[in-house]
């Protein structure tokens, strides 16, 4: 995959998640083009079917035409480090150029959302903040492309 898109629900407010993502974002540079697109996250906790329906809008308005979607989901398909670099890599010769995360906010995502996707990825079993989760995903889309090179990187 040459082109990644991150839509993630919310902004990084705290400084040291954006200085973690900004690094991931600099050492991706080399292997992919990668746009964030962040898009407005809402108030839950007066009206949570309100707001994922208003933050699903949002977000299907942001994701590219044609390109494969995945959405971060804890009950979607876990995969070693090794395992996401080779499938990553299989759906780039399959003719997927264009790959598109989508990260939810507080509440996660609308199903809306969820059905457009053409995976489902998890992180882990564990809940992780929309910001860790972020980060996370930065961190090993680089390390999947280290992985795909033979280049060294830490176990």
């Amino acid at each position: 995959m040459r082109k990644i898109t991150v839509v993630a629900v919310g902004r990084l407010k705290e400084r040291h998640w954006r200085d973690a993502a900004e690094e991931y974002l600099k050492r991706l540079a080399p292997y992919a083009t990668v746009d964030v697109i962040e898009v407005v996250d809402r108030d839950v906790t007066r009206n949570e079917a309100r707001a994922l329906a208003e933050e699903a809008a949002d977000v299907v308005r942001a994701l590219p035409e044609g390109a494969r979607v995945f959405v971060l989901d804890v009950g979607g398909r876990e995969r070693t480090s090794e395992e996401f670099a080779a499938h990553l890599a299989e759906r780039a010769l399959d003719g997927d150029s264009h790959a598109v995360f989508v990260i939810g906010g507080a509440a996660g995502l609308a199903e809306e959302v969820v059905g457009r996707a053409h995976e489902r990825l998890s992180l882990g079993r564990m809940t992780l903040p929309h910001q860790l989760a972020r980060v996370v995903l930065l961190e090993q889309l680089y390390r999947a492309f280290r992985i795909q090179r033979g280049e060294p990187y830490h176990r």
